[in-house]
């Protein structure tokens, strides 16, 4: 865990990008920034979940088509004058053994946990880099603790989280903070919706919005790299 310099970081008013906003961890990550007075800018490919979360703008995109952020960042500009945040909370899951595991499937996992994420950071970055801003990508706890039947879901949240260890010296110049958030096993449902394989039996996760509170006070507190035993 390990804490950025210089003031609290003060997310009243600050215009904050949430993609993956309908999932069940993202939209605990909307209410926590609303209730906190950021002003959100929400995108998922479920129209009709994007209007059920109390935020101002909504963008309809699929993280893995490169055009979704050059849509969240004309909506960013459109409406909100601009970002000062970005909080990337859209993730896919699979298991089994990778020889079980369909090429298409070690594609989409590659494509929703890393691909997407990068070509969304590159098109959204001149914004931050304008607001001195701050970037957050949910990794998970296998990107350092991977596990066998988990291989290619495990490689694409390490690979997640090495980008973002690369970026965070990367962008240090252009002051924009860069957070890799790993937290241990919650009880998302995620699991339950596998792209492929079964779930393997595992214990009782965290509790998603005690989860969604601990990255959002992370953020104010400038916590750049938040692993599992940073949650308690």
């Amino acid at each position: 865990m390990t804490s950025g310099t210089g003031p609290r970081r003060e997310l009243a008013d600050a215009r904050i990008a949430v993609v993956g906003a309908t999932g069940a961890l993202g939209s605990l990550l909307v209410t926590e920034l609303a209730g906190r007075g950021a002003r959100l800018l929400v995108a998922g490919r479920d129209a009709g979940r994007l209007d059920a979360l109390d935020a101002p703008v909504r963008v309809v995109a699929d993280l893995g088509d490169a055009t979704a952020g050059d849509a969240v960042a004309a909506a960013a500009r459109e409406h909100l004058g601009g970002l000062d945040g970005l909080v990337n909370a859209a993730g896919v899951v699979a298991f089994g053994a990778l020889v079980d595991t369909p090429d298409e499937v070690v594609e989409e996992l590659f494509l929703t946990n890393v691909v997407g994420p990068l070509f969304l950071l590159r098109r959204v970055l001149p914004l931050l880099e304008e607001s001195e801003g701050f970037v957050v990508q949910l990794s998970a706890v296998v990107a350092e603790q991977p596990l066998p039947r988990m291989a290619a879901y495990s490689a694409s949240k390490a690979a997640l989280s090495a980008a973002a260890t690369a970026l965070r010296a990367e962008l240090r110049r252009s002051r924009v903070e860069v957070y890799d958030v790993r937290p241990p096993h919650t009880e998302t449902g995620l699991a339950s919706r596998p792209l492929s394989g079964e779930p393997p039996r595992l214990p009782a996760g965290k509790d998603p919005a005690a989860v969604a509170r601990r990255i959002v006070e992370a953020i104010e507190a400038r916590e750049h790299d938040l692993g599992p035993g940073g949650f308690g």
